[in-house]
């Protein structure tokens, strides 16, 4: 499952990464929070080109969501990805996942509307999830508005693969709108103490400290992580929800559980394409310098494009 070294780019990139630590504390979260924006704006000079950008706002059940829409170099309409972005549940943006998103839309040809969510832990579980499926509901009820033929397909990394996930099983459960495909890159479902991935990986981006804080900000309460909303491995049945592509990486503690739930997705009969990415880490299809980030964008822009023709 995983290689016998990590890529030499991703190792690069994440030693870089790791002179800032990941905050355990209230007061050093709002400390990454400031200093992401800065930061952030500094990452981002000269993106990827796309057609054209939209900033602007989505209804949620608690106010409006900031969003950015992502067009492609092309005449629309085009289906639309539903995106939502990594951070445990606590940090991260719209900005942080520019590039990402920027490439989504270049290899794809979908607009891509990458929505925020509410953050943990002033907002536990379920404001994110809520957020989630309104921003799906939304999409999926205005197509005029994001320039979209009315096909719509979620993705999203880390825990914004759980939220993509998530609003996938939502819209299967509640008749809700039609979901075309769902595209979950490390997803954060199914991580379990002792798991061989938590064992061998935790201290690559992530340990298992970070883990646990994420664990304790976003759920707020024991019960809440038996919710199939807040992980669909919890779910008894995912039988309805819409095809799928589920990446993992091989140096990541999330990996188990990313496999184990498209083991889970395979028995129930969901058409389910998984790619584990062996010499890789957590996050790298964040990381520009790393060329296996951009090849495994192009292949999962593939998968989306694929299912959400307009033909169907």
């Amino acid at each position: 499952m995983h290689a016998d070294e990590i890529d030499p780019q991703a190792k690069a990139a994440i030693e870089r990464q790791e002179r800032f630590p990941l905050p355990h504390s209230r007061w050093g979260l709002k400390l990454a929070r400031l200093l992401t924006g800065p930061v952030t704006r500094l990452q981002n000079r000269n993106p990827p080109p796309v057609g054209e950008t939209v900033d602007g706002t989505v209804p949620g059940p608690a106010g409006d969501l900031d969003a950015r829409l992502y067009l492609p170099d092309a005449d629309g309409p085009f289906p639309t990805v539903v995106f939502f972005h990594g951070g445990g549940f606590v940090l991260g943006s719209v900005d942080t996942h520019d590039w990402l998103c920027r490439h989504l839309t270049r290899e794809s040809g979908c607009a891509v509307l990458s929505v925020d969510y509410r953050l943990a832990p002033e907002n536990p579980f379920p404001a994110a999830v809520a957020d989630a499926y309104a921003a799906v509901e939304w999409t999926a009820a205005n197509p005029d508005a994001v320039a979209g033929t009315g096909r719509v397909a979620v993705a999203g990394d880390s825990a914004g693969g759980a939220l993509a996930a998530a609003a996938a099983l939502m819209a299967a459960e509640r008749d809700g709108p039609e979901i075309a495909y769902q595209a979950l890159l490390y997803p954060a479902v199914g991580v379990e103490r002792g798991q061989p991935s938590v064992e061998e990986h935790a201290g690559i981006v992530l340990d298992e400290a970070d883990l646990e804080w994420f664990r304790e900000c976003y759920y707020d309460h024991e019960i809440h992580e038996r919710n199939p909303y807040a992980d669909p491995t919890n779910a008894g049945d995912v039988s309805g929800v819409a095809p799928a592509t589920v990446v993992t990486a091989g140096f990541d503690p999330l990996r188990d559980g990313g496999r184990a739930y498209a083991e889970q997705l395979v028995r129930d009969g969901v058409p389910t394409r998984y790619e584990n990415y062996a010499d890789q880490v957590h996050g790298f299809m964040t990381l520009r310098e790393v060329d296996r980030a951009t090849e495994a964008v192009a292949d999962v822009a593939d998968d989306l494009a694929g299912a959400v023709r307009a033909d169907g």
